[in-house]
């Protein structure tokens, strides 16, 4: 009976320490490695200074905000959509926050979980205004270009046939700026991507106002940052992460007032700030990690706004990611 307690106690330690093996790699270091797109304006891209920006960029800041205080502390990893989960296996990024949709298969068979859907989207077709197409089921025959490693094949498939459509050529091509350059010379008649990347890949044609994004979403593309199985701390840290962003933009806490709001009285404000209970401890953090959050790159909101919001050059709606509160699906979970 002994030998089978101590062999328990045995297990529960290893499991500990295995769970809290990235947060204690991610300290030691000195900074957390992201992986990210090859530049996707909006949500992943570097300046002509090398400094990279963007809605996936700014979540990853946020983790590094909440471990270290200081969102510089990231390295980022341009990945193409087909190398980015091998390097989430290998240990060679601690996250992935790279436009990423989450599916069965990548959330059981790939063996990921993903922190939560920090942009709801779905698939659409880029086209030339001059074919004069109003609708994608006119698309019956259309030689369509693809990025391989995505869903988006699959989902072009799924379309035509449920439409009774002849699907026409599908060309895949290794990375996000291949597929561009392809669909800008001619070499296919439709670019097809989550309608995110759409607006982003449409600034990026020498003629902008000369293609057009038709109507219709062909698909769900919820997506959201990820980390490896088996380490249940790094996964609440980075989904907690998340959640504070959330919950601070319902509760009105932003990068101007945070520091204001750290003598709210009201419950929800002092539980998410830090001045009532010690819910940092529970993801291996301070009680202020919300406030670090929050003072470096504000709330949802505000990193939505900057980077892909109406105000910007993609000028992107809330739509389905204003908070539930405003007529969209985003949601925190209460911290309590």
């Amino acid at each position: 009976m002994k030998r089978i307690l101590f062999a328990a106690v045995g297990l529960l330690s290893l499991a500990g320490a295995v769970n809290a093996a990235t947060l204690d790699e991610v300290k030691t270091r000195g900074s957390v490695n992201c992986g990210v797109s090859q530049g996707l304006p909006g949500f992943s891209s570097p300046n002509d200074k090398n400094e990279w920006g963007g809605l996936d960029v700014d979540f990853c800041r946020a983790i590094a905000a909440a471990i270290f205080n200081d969102p510089t502390k990231v390295k980022f990893s341009p990945l193409s959509a087909k190398d980015r989960f091998t390097a989430l296996t290998s240990g060679a990024i601690d996250v992935l926050s790279r436009n990423t949709t989450w599916t069965m298969s990548r959330d059981t068979t790939l063996g990921f979980n993903f922190a939560g859907v920090i942009y709801y989207d779905g698939q659409g077709f880029l086209v030339r205004k001059s074919v004069g197409l109003k609708s994608a089921k006119e698309l019956q025959g259309a030689s369509i270009c693809v990025q391989t490693g995505t869903s988006n094949e699959l989902n072009v498939s799924d379309f035509f046939r449920a439409n009774n459509m002849k699907n026409g050529e599908v060309i895949a091509f290794g990375t996000l700026d291949e597929t561009v350059k392809a669909y800008e010379s001619g070499r296919c008649d439709v670019f097809t991507a989550d309608r995110s990347q759409l607006a982003a890949v449409r600034l990026k044609l020498t003629n902008a106002a000369d293609h057009v994004i038709l109507p219709e979403t062909i698909s769900k593309e919820p997506l959201g940052p990820l980390v490896r199985h088996g380490d249940d701390q790094w996964f609440d840290l980075v989904k907690w992460v998340y959640f504070a962003l959330l919950n601070a933009e319902e509760l009105g806490v932003t990068q101007k007032n945070v520091e204001e709001q750290v003598n709210s009285q009201n419950p929800d404000v002092k539980r998410l700030l830090g001045t009532d209970g010690k819910y940092g401890e529970g993801i291996g953090l301070t009680a202020d990690w919300a406030v670090r959050i929050i003072k470096a790159t504000g709330n949802y909101g505000e990193i939505y706004d900057r980077n892909v919001g109406p105000a910007t050059p993609l000028g992107i709606e809330r739509g389905l990611n204003n908070l539930w509160t405003k007529g969209g699906i985003q949601y925190g979970m209460p911290v309590r």
